[in-house]
């Protein structure tokens, strides 16, 4: 399984999202710190889910930091983060 469907798969079992987007920018990061040949480094997720409802932005990175702690031990170098609102335009 690739580090992006995992992070997929881990995010929807954590958080049944509304809408989730993870997206690899990688390939944008080339020769930078923590990019690797083969790309699956550096992602950005975009999430709307209404376990977030109430509780602080800080909160919410953590809570997403925390399922993912162990892809960012390993392969993920960088995580961008947005949290976007339930039943929001999401393109």
């Amino acid at each position: 399984m690739s580090v992006k469907d995992t992070l997929i798969a881990k995010l929807t079992d954590r958080f049944a999202p509304e809408y989730l987007a993870v997206i690899d920018q990688s390939n944008s990061h080339f020769g930078h710190a923590g990019w690797r040949e083969g790309g699956e480094t550096h992602f950005r997720v975009r999430i709307a889910t209404r376990h977030f409802d109430g509780i602080s932005r800080v909160a919410q990175h953590r809570m997403v930091m925390e399922t993912l702690d162990a892809e960012l031990k390993d392969r993920v170098h960088a995580l961008a983060i947005e949290v976007l609102p339930v039943g929001g335009d999401y393109e």
